[in-house]
């Protein structure tokens, strides 16, 4: 038994045209729904929120979850053409390409970030978003599992199956379920002596430089329509940090008084796929 259950519906994959490149995206739901936009976190892809799209679906949205450039199957940029601003641009792009002046927005992680900084560009176009375990810097510990998660991309596996039992022996990700299974297995390309996968490393590096840089806190005062936030209760890693901070979480709530912050009993990982993330959403995006 998964946490959410069996999924209820396959996406359908979309190559979206864009002015900086092709993104692959993934839409649950019917194509002339209003929009909900999902966008994950630093090196992973589209599938993360293969718990959580299905069910804003059935609310009656097309729910569109993106490769960010670089990632997954989506096109690579050049070096300096990454960094949440240009993330957010993307993430507009994807929305006009789809047809949709306004749209709601799900950010994970760095996907929150680049979720605050298209609210510091273009709040007007998005009527409700959801920030789930991001709004500031991370807490300094949960950087150690954060870099490893980027250094799988380094490394050839000599099969699909050796790639996600690494993974899955790292414990990070928590509880492993068919979400995770189909997240890990979609990000991989063949190369001599086995596999390893297609998100390039190098577009990672430098989305983790920049957010070393710049802290998000700076967009808070852009927040004003509806917003959700989840954080998750239980940290990553052996020493169990938290990636954002109780203090924090705490601090946006009094910055932005109008935000329900929701603490859900997982990590990082795990908050993606928990029936009370899911129950969360729903009712933050029912109609």
């Amino acid at each position: 038994m998964f946490p959410c259950g069996p999924l209820p519906m396959t996406p359908t994959a979309l190559d979206l045209p864009l002015a900086a490149g092709s993104l692959r995206a993934l839409r649950y739901g019917a194509a002339r729904a209003p929009l909900v936009l999902c966008v994950h976190g630093l090196s992973a892809n589209a599938h993360s929120f293969g718990a959580i799209a299905p069910a804003l679906a059935a609310l009656g949205y097309q729910v569109v979850a993106v490769d960010l450039r670089g990632r997954g199957h989506s096109s690579h940029g050049a070096p300096g053409s990454y960094g949440w601003p240009h993330h957010a641009q993307d993430v507009l792009a994807a929305a006009s390409t789809l047809g949709a002046e306004r749209f709601g927005l799900v950010g994970h992680s760095m996907g929150a970030y680049v979720s605050l900084a298209l609210l510091g560009r273009a709040a007007e176009r998005v009527e409700r978003v959801a920030l789930i375990d991001a709004l500031s810097p991370p807490e300094p510990r949960a950087l150690g599992p954060i870099g490893a998660g980027v250094r799988r991309l380094e490394q050839v596996f000599p099969s699909a199956d050796a790639y996600v039992a690494a993974i899955r022996s790292g414990g990070a990700v928590s509880p492993w379920d068919e979400v995770w299974e189909r997240h890990y297995r979609y990000e991989l390309r063949e190369v001599p002596g086995g596999v390893r996968a297609r998100t390039d490393v190098a577009a990672v590096r430098e989305d983790l430089t920049y957010g070393k840089q710049h802290d998000a806190r700076m967009y808070w005062p852009k927040v004003r329509q509806p917003t959700l936030v989840l954080r998750a209760a239980l940290g990553v890693g052996a020493e169990h940090s938290a990636v954002l901070s109780a203090e924090d979480f705490e601090h946006f709530g009094r910055r932005v008084p109008h935000a329900r912050r929701v603490e859900v009993d997982a990590n990082h990982y795990g908050i993606m796929t928990h029936p009370d993330t899911v129950a969360e959403l729903v009712a933050h995006f029912a109609p």
